[in-house]
């Protein structure tokens, strides 16, 4: 079942004395990213940053940015972050000296093991593993890039992808999982404005992983508990109108919240100022409690929530 709620800006009462984590996430970044965002992050008082890629095209030194914030985090590359390494037409295009330099490993390198593209991260603190899907993922229905596939993972389709994210899933310490890609599973609808609806023409179609999917379920399977499921690469304002915008949550039957982050461009002019945004998310125990996308201004302050998803046992006050 789809649940998008749009709530005004409030106080949210919790019921619970529990531990409520906050999570940072950001969507497909396309080279905004300043330092700015760092100094934000920080005001906002996150337990975690997770990335879901797309920092442009092979920009390593935006890379290099998010390397040095002081926050747990963890990030997974997008199909910008090969752009012109993955495609024999982007190669062509490619702006760098082959021979000399390999910017997709200089970005690997730079995040280190904060990349958990078919890895895994665990975070004791938090009592909190994050699991990454597919790397570089296009998306859809068909296997691409094989050949850069084949040599910086030895993966040979969608079965072998499946594989690898469920044995980074098996290998998590704790209790509480959240997934990350930079593309969603298939199975959240095949209309145009569905978190993976393919919004080019023709509009309609499932656009997301089949691997991701899979592996998500053999997860559920095995009995791991899968709190959040975040990603982006499908942008919330769609190609073929623009009288609604893309969903953004999905539930599951199991409770896990499904989210797209990719609302893009993340960084605009609004009344002169220059506002920024985040996807928050609160997780209770080893339950989403609220999911906000919300707008940071130059005092850091933040200046519009947009409430996409609330658990039913909380109460809304007004600010």
């Amino acid at each position: 079942m789809l649940e998008t709620q749009g709530k005004e800006s409030g106080m949210i009462t919790q019921k619970t004395n529990s531990k409520i984590l906050k999570i940072a996430v950001v969507g497909d970044i396309h080279d905004q990213w300043e330092e700015e965002d760092s100094v934000a992050l920080k005001h906002l008082g996150v337990d975690l940053v997770l990335f879901v890629g797309d920092f442009g095209n092979e920009s390593v030194e935006v890379v290099r940015a998010i390397a040095s914030i002081d926050i747990p985090k963890a990030a997974v590359m997008g199909n910008h972050d090969a752009w012109y390494t993955a495609t024999e037409w982007g190669r062509k295009k490619c702006p760098y000296d082959r021979t000399k330099e390999n910017w997709v490993k200089e970005q690997l390198d730079l995040l280190g093991e904060t990349h958990v593209g078919y890895g895994k991260l665990d975070f004791p603190a938090l009592n909190l593993t994050v699991v990454g899907g597919r790397p570089f993922s296009w998306g859809g229905p068909e296997w691409k890039y094989s050949d850069f596939y084949k040599e910086w993972y030895g993966v040979i389709g969608f079965a072998d992808s499946t594989a690898r994210i469920v044995s980074a899933a098996n290998s998590a310490t704790c209790e509480k999982i959240i997934f990350i890609g930079h593309n969603g599973p298939t199975g959240l609808g095949d209309r145009p404005e569905d978190p993976c609806g393919k919004d080019w023409n023709p509009p309609g179609g499932d656009f997301g992983d089949p691997d991701f999917a899979e592996a998500l379920s053999q997860t559920i399977s095995a009995g791991k508990t899968i709190s959040l499921v975040t990603f982006g690469h499908m942008h919330h304002s769609l190609r073929h109108t623009k009288k609604v915008l893309r969903k953004r949550i999905f539930r599951s039957q199991y409770g896990t919240i499904y989210l797209n982050a990719a609302s893009v461009p993340r960084i605009v002019e609004n009344g002169g100022e220059k506002q920024r945004n985040f996807s928050i998310v609160l997780l209770e125990d080893s339950v989403v409690s609220q999911v906000s996308l919300i707008w940071v201004g130059t005092d850091f302050n933040v200046g519009s929530e947009e409430i996409l998803y609330q658990q039913s046992n909380q109460v809304v006050q007004p600010a």
